[in-house]
């Protein structure tokens, strides 16, 4: 009877211990080094890694991006390629910042400055170095390869000087100047946020109250607008009112008062006196007195009724607050 050709294979093979020897076995063998020693001088293919925050280990998340990743510049390897095989870290921002206040057992900013601005900042920067060697150990783990002994880090003075560098050549050609934004701001960590931090960390959907509000028309003592919005803190940058210009609008009496809104909309008002039918079209340009004009950032503005097809009766009044 003949040898046995093939190692017996366990009932229950220990892949967790396979994949290990796998990974040995290529960096016994320098296969990783021997690739880029092999396409160097070839045709470039480069793809930068979209650097993860360093501020936690990896989820599965990651492992999911970075297998897809690590798949397609290893097909551009076989192809011939010269790559960089550059990875990064994200070393600021929220995320870190907020694990180091919770580690720390902070509630506010203000603990913050008590504790020390500078001593805070070290604390981020060994978050990072802790996490971002636990995410290289991990991503090694996972089968990926890169030049993990030189991924860069935006902490470092080389990220900063360069970024700095830029922006110094942006204002020498006169591309940079001070404006005005509306933008997502954290109150409680006094800083704007990116949208990403607000997706992934602090999105939430609520039910809020709608806010309904009679804004004046000018020239016409006791006449109102009857506005709606669901965006009330946006109120004190009020600069128009919309209106559908095919849609059916009404005067109604109330109570010694008249307000105009979408004839659809008049449950809102029971027991009302219909003064006017009317189409929107006909309140366009129509100016009223804003929600907070007395506020110097509302001095100079001209409040209109503009027209907007996007405008509904479904729901609110059919006057929409613009912003």
């Amino acid at each position: 009877m003949s040898a046995a050709r093939f190692r017996p294979v366990p009932r229950r093979p220990d892949h967790v211990e396979l994949e290990r020897r796998v990974l040995a076995f290529w960096e016994e063998q320098g296969f990783f080094r021997r690739l880029l020693e092999r396409n160097r001088g070839g045709k470039a293919f480069r793809f930068l890694d979209g650097p993860i925050t360093a501020n936690n280990p990896m989820g599965v998340h990651h492992a999911w991006g970075r297998t897809i990743k690590d798949l397609i510049q290893r097909y551009k390897a076989m192809q011939g390629f010269d790559l960089r095989w550059q990875n990064g870290f994200d070393c600021q921002g929220l995320w870190v910042e907020v694990e180091v206040e919770k580690e720390l057992g902070f509630k506010c900013k203000r603990d913050i400055e008590e504790y020390g601005i500078g001593r805070f900042v070290e604390k981020c920067k060994e978050r990072v170095r802790k996490y971002s060697a636990v995410q290289t150990a991990q991503s090694i783990r996972l089968g990926q390869w890169m030049d993990w002994e030189n991924s860069y880090y935006t902490m470092s003075d080389e990220n900063n000087y360069t970024i700095w560098h830029f922006l110094k050549k942006c204002h020498e050609r006169g591309l940079v100047y001070e404006g005005t934004d509306v933008m997502p701001w954290c109150g409680r960590c006094g800083t704007a946020i990116s949208d990403m931090e607000i997706a992934t960390e602090g999105y939430r959907e609520l039910t809020h109250r709608a806010v309904f509000l009679k804004l004046p028309v000018l020239d016409r003592a006791g006449e109102f607008l009857l506005v709606w919005t669901t965006t009330p803190w946006t109120l004190t940058a009020n600069t128009a009112a919309a209106v559908h210009p095919e849609l059916g609008y009404v005067r109604a009496r109330q109570g010694g008062e008249t307000f105009i809104l979408a004839e659809a909309r008049l449950e809102l008002l029971p027991g009302v006196e219909v003064v006017e039918r009317l189409p929107g079209a006909r309140l366009v340009g129509l100016r009223y007195r804003g929600p907070f004009d007395e506020l110097t950032p509302q001095e100079g503005i001209e409040h209109r009724v503009v027209p907007w097809d996007e405008v509904s009766a479904d729901e609110g009044t059919g006057i929409v607050h613009i912003a």
